[in-house]
Formats: structure tokens, C-alpha cells, sequence
């Protein structure tokens, strides 16, 4: 699934599966893996997309559900 699957700017609700190396929460919506720093395993969050790459997009906390 290609970078069409989200867009910047989207608000979405995130399940938070793990941590990357650097601390961001990784999450996955749509097949595409998503980063959301200041979250951390089994968070509910929800989130707005920031950016969007080839393969993950960059996320940031609205809140904690």
C-alpha cells in the first residue's frame, strides 16, 4: 500500500504495538507503519498525521484515549 493510504493533516485513532529505536511509539494504520512520539506500547491515541513517506508516515498526539 502505497502513500495514498494516509495524508497529512488526517486525524486517525492509533493502537501503539511498539517502540522504535529513539523512543517514537510505531503503530500501523492501513498496512502503513506510523511513528507518534511521546506514546509507548498498548496507547490508544488519537493522532494527526504530519507527514507521509513512501513506507511510514510521522504522527503527533492530539490525546491519549
Amino acid at each position: 500500500m502505497g502513500a495514498g493510504a494516509l495524508r497529512a493533516g488526517e486525524v486517525i485513532n492509533i493502537r501503539i504495538e511498539d517502540v522504535a529505536f529513539g523512543g517514537s511509539g510505531v503503530g500501523r494504520v492501513q498496512g502503513m507503519v506510523v511513528f507518534v512520539p511521546y506514546t509507548v506500547t498498548h496507547d490508544e491515541a488519537e493522532v494527526k498525521i504530519i507527514s507521509v513517506r513512501k513506507k511510514f508516515a510521522v504522527a503527533e498526539v492530539i490525546r491519549i484515549l
